[in-house]
């Protein structure tokens, strides 16, 4: 019993953080897909093209490997712009806290990507003729995106983004690649340590409850938007 006590505890606390790292992530990628959204669908080639290109290569690129390349990039720059301070092929120094915002850079960056491809399909899905019923009415463009388009593009966006929420939250467990203590990290430690196999089952169920009471929001969020109808 003191040894299942204990390894709550420290699942626990790996789940705190694999949850800030969660919600930091949402912070920054939401947002920052819009404006990638928007960039794809701009017709100024310059801005258009590059923001393309980037899409691509993160959403065609294992996550892994982008954690992996955040993380150590800054020290393989540092080896040839500044040799008389390496330390190493990583960050400036390997505090947590640095790891954790190298695995947080990577995870907004590649999740803006998925989110502007679905924030794109979604704005692209609405008529012409709500466009022009918001001109008819005097609205300004910002007026009618923000009052008519942007309403329907969430409630026709939830499902596929909901997917992408879901999948986030398991992911986060790449984040134990440059040892950030998180659910899975804490886990491993006392299979490796304690030969202990049955606490990655008892991190899966964390995963398991947590998927599942957002699950239940975005059901929730669905009914509550439910007005909208083609």
């Amino acid at each position: 019993m003191e040894v299942f006590l204990e390894v709550c505890s420290r699942l626990t606390d790996g789940f705190i953080n694999a949850f800030f790292l969660f919600i930091l992530t949402l912070v920054f990628s939401l947002p920052l897909g819009l404006i990638m959204s928007f960039c794809t669908m701009s017709k100024f080639a310059p801005l258009r093209i590059p923001v393309k290109l980037i899409v691509w290569v993160l959403r065609g690129t294992p996550l892994m490997l982008q954690i992996f390349a955040i993380f150590y990039l800054p020290g393989l720059l540092r080896l040839f712009v500044w040799p008389q301070m390496n330390t190493g092929w990583e960050w400036f120094d390997s505090t947590f806290s640095t790891r954790f915002i190298a695995a947080l850079v990577a995870f907004a960056i590649n999740y803006a990507a998925y989110f502007s491809e679905i924030f794109r399909g979604g704005i692209q899905s609405i008529s012409q003729g709500q466009y022009e019923a918001g001109q008819v009415l005097g609205m300004t463009k910002s007026q009618i995106f923000f009052k008519i388009v942007l309403l329907q593009v969430v409630k026709r966006i939830i499902p596929p983004m909901s997917n992408e929420i879901i999948t986030l939250i398991k992911d986060t467990s790449l984040a134990n690649t440059i040892a950030v203590y998180e659910l899975i990290y804490e886990a491993k430690e006392f299979m490796t340590v304690d030969g202990l196999i049955w606490p990655l089952f008892v991190a899966g169920a964390f995963y398991l409850i947590f998927v599942g009471l957002l699950t239940i929001l975005f059901n929730h969020m669905e009914k509550k938007l439910d007005y909208f109808r083609s």
